[in-house]
């Protein structure tokens, strides 16, 4: 007999999201929107050591991925392009989203119902950079939740007074004001006619004649 996750005691979060969305209240972010994600059936793994995108050959979806957070929630979604309607519900969490062995573009996620039923589908994106786009959403997102649930304690001394006392002084040392500079040689120069100082002809380079 198979169990729900709730006869099972495992706390549902598929039908925890599928809930808040009629929580107006409850903010979403959207961490990353893929629109070409491709969706395969899995085969029999053939081998212990990991899933091999390269066994796949039995495609049955296509459409946008969406890596999205609500309240406390985070989640894998796969949406129809057209309609937004939501085809499959990974929740984040351990286990739930692995590498395939043989390339970075392929994973296999753990997807759940409203009922907390569970089945593994193998997802796989056309480019690299989709991949790596998908890879930094979920680590930043771990990441966050990790530093939120262990925020860094920071020891405050205790304050200190600057403010002056009843009677307390400032002394200010100021040095020796330098003297008066001596008045300008130039305004013991005659002046040329017009009101300007004669030019210096050091100050004054000599004219080359034209050969």
């Amino acid at each position: 007999m198979v169990l729900t996750a709730e006869e099972a005691g495992v706390p549902n979060e598929a039908a925890a999201y599928l809930e808040s969305l009629e929580d107006p209240e409850v903010v979403e972010r959207v961490r990353c929107s893929i629109p070409d994600a491709h969706v395969f059936k899995l085969p029999t793994r053939q081998t212990a050591g990991g899933w091999r995108g390269a066994d796949w050959d039995q495609e049955v979806w296509q459409g946008t991925l969406k890596v999205v957070e609500r309240g406390d929630l985070t989640v894998v979604l796969l949406v129809d392009r057209t309609s937004g309607a939501i085809f499959a519900v990974c929740p984040v969490k351990e286990g739930a989203v692995d590498r395939c062995v043989d390339s970075s573009r392929y994973f296999v996620l753990r997807v759940e119902n409203a009922n907390g039923r569970h089945i593994y589908i193998g997802m796989a994106f056309n480019e690299r950079n989709d991949a790596f786009d998908f890879n930094t959403s979920l680590e930043d997102s771990r990441r966050e939740k990790e530093a939120e649930a262990n925020p860094v304690q920071v020891e405050h001394g205790p304050a200190k007074d600057y403010s002056m006392k009843d009677g307390e002084k400032i002394h200010i040392n100021v040095g020796k004001v330098a003297g008066k500079k001596e008045k300008k040689e130039t305004s013991k120069k005659k002046k040329a006619p017009g009101g300007f100082l004669k030019p210096n002809t050091r100050d004054t380079p000599r004219r080359l004649s034209d050969n």
